[in-house]
């Protein structure tokens, strides 16, 4: 194993900015897989990612009964929950945090269109960095290519969710309701913002956990080019 790593050390020094094949050449049974092979392979680990994790977030409870990706109360937000469930209002409350997991779910079915493009503009220089970077590094790629377009994009549906679904409503009413219990702190968060920055979290943590599946577990790998580029991160 060490002697690999060193030999693909070497190779990566030496070759620089030239193509990935240079570099897949230097590998043990690496040229067998051409660089448009690879570059095919990491777009069908994306495509993946996309279709397994991103699109279960869009379905109905997609974000609220997903621990790892439900949104809760922001911070300033957090004393509201607690003091409305001391005064008997636990369903308003729950109530307060499903409507913006609601908003989320709607504005993820926006997200494909623009994972799509990224997916399409990888380079040859991306697919090498994908392959020889770190576990996540396909889901940085996307982070870095879409999370701009993905936020200006999210933003105005959930901003129209929250009418739609009566959040705005909801959450006047939460908000008033505890702002008029004596003593406590007044509070008027950006719901929209925030929501809008969890709901990306959300996104890119579900890429993350279908990249580090391909990544380590075969059996998730289910094309057979899926099974040739990856067995070649294998044996580095």
């Amino acid at each position: 194993m060490k002697k690999r790593i060193l030999m693909l050390t070497i190779a990566i020094q030496f070759a620089g900015c030239a193509e990935l094949q240079k570099v897949v050449n230097n590998l043990p049974n690496g040229g067998s897989i051409s660089q448009d092979q690879i570059g095919d392979g990491l777009r069908q680990a994306l495509d993946n990612g996309i279709q397994n994790q991103v699109t279960k977030l869009t379905a109905k409870d997609g974000f609220y009964r997903n621990q790892l990706v439900k949104i809760l109360l922001p911070e300033e937000l957090q004393a509201v929950d607690k003091g409305l469930r001391k005064v008997g209002l636990s369903n308003l409350a729950d109530e307060g945090i499903k409507v913006l997991n609601r908003a989320a779910e709607d504005a993820v079915k926006t997200a494909t269109p623009i994972f799509i493009n990224a997916v399409k503009e990888m380079t040859f220089s991306d697919a090498k960095n994908i392959l020889l970077g770190e576990k996540n590094a396909a889901t940085s790629y996307l982070q870095t290519k879409t999370s701009t377009n993905l936020y200006a994009s999210f933003s105005p549906v959930i901003k129209n969710s929250f009418s739609k679904v009566g959040a705005d409503k909801v959450w006047g009413t939460l908000i008033q309701k505890y702002n008029s219990i004596p003593f406590v702190k007044k509070v008027n968060p950006n719901l929209t913002q925030y929501v809008t920055t969890q709901t990306l979290k959300g996104v890119f943590t579900m890429i993350g956990i279908e990249e580090k599946g391909i990544r380590e577990k075969v059996g998730l790998r289910n094309t057979t080019l899926l099974k040739k580029v990856f067995a070649l991160q294998d044996s580095i």
